[in-house]
């Protein structure tokens, strides 16, 4: 399956299907659900503390925290969508934070539904789904605003400073993150952005950008050389009138695109880490091996509140 065109894998299922899993988490992960006023249904929220959270002497501690939406991909090969990977977040960080290359940050995981793509995409898709019903994915900025944000600064010593507060996603994912941050620059301002699907509405993210007063502060934004090439792609393009060769040129461009909307914000220009990885498709394994050094570019100025 092409995730590019069908926009990401629907169901939140174990990479292992009925085996047992051993679970891949490196440190203390929490699972927390509560019932959602914007979807109708139950939420689960992945909670990744650094270590010492919970250590007298940082009682008072406030950490800089990034949202990861498809939270069930971010640490755990068990949990990760079918036939994708887990980004290894969980040792990216404890890695960065034990070479003292960004302070403890927290991490919180937001699971998506089995109806993600209806509730991600702020704008259909005219490739995969022309004729689909019209998305909800604008109500997900006041649902991470209105539930999201209040659930966790009630439970856990996270940051309210927008400037240590950041969204990111991969893909599907990545649309919707991007869009949430454009949307609530006083939550986030900082993004992480990975392989977006910029095809939504036919490239609305693109026009939504290309006159904008204020982007996040800190941008990290890295896509595939070769974003579409998999075995077998020409059957998910030739119904569309493409081929191969018309894909992943088109594709770069529209990121490139995108980047330089948005260093062209009229107030507070970001500061953008931009990455076109070569040899890279649009999959886990990739975007894994870019979170490292994107985590980095966005925390490393960070710094607990005490």
């Amino acid at each position: 399956m092409c995730p590019l065109v069908v926009a990401g894998l629907v169901a939140s299922v174990s990479a292992f299907g009925d085996q047992a899993c051993k679970s891949t988490v490196t440190g203390d992960l929490r699972l927390e659900h509560f019932q959602s006023k914007t979807y109708g249904g139950s939420v689960t929220l992945r909670v990744w503390l650094p270590a010492g959270y919970s250590d007298s002497q940082n009682s008072k501690a406030k950490y800089p925290t990034l949202y990861m939406l498809d939270g069930q991909n971010a640490f755990d090969e068990c949990t990760a969508f079918h036939g994708e990977h887990e980004l290894q977040i969980d040792e990216a960080v404890t890695r960065l934070i034990s070479e003292h290359k960004i302070p403890p940050i927290v991490v919180i995981g937001i699971d998506s539904s089995s109806k993600r793509n209806y509730e991600y995409s702020p704008y259909r898709d005219p490739m995969s789904a022309p004729g689909g019903p019209e998305p909800i994915g604008k109500q997900l900025p006041s649902f991470l605003a209105d539930e999201v944000f209040p659930f966790v600064l009630s439970r856990y010593r996270v940051t309210d400073d927008p400037a240590q507060v950041g969204i990111g996603g991969t893909s599907l994912g990545a649309s919707a993150a991007l869009y949430s941050a454009l949307n609530h620059p006083e939550l986030f301002r900082l993004a992480l952005i990975e392989s977006p699907n910029l095809i939504l509405g036919n490239g609305q993210l693109l026009r939504d950008t290309e006159f904008i007063v204020r982007a996040p502060d800190r941008i990290a934004i890295g896509v595939g050389e070769t974003e579409v090439h998999f075995p077998n792609i020409e059957q998910y393009l030739a119904p569309l009138g493409l081929v191969e060769s018309d894909t992943d040129p088109g594709t770069v461009k529209m990121v490139e695109t995108l980047v330089s909307h948005l260093k062209g914000a009229y107030f507070k220009r970001p500061d953008i880490m931009f990455v076109v990885q070569a040899g890279a498709n649009h999959s886990s394994q990739f975007w894994a091996q870019r979170m490292p050094d994107a985590i980095e570019f966005l925390y490393r100025q960070a710094e607990p509140a005490r």
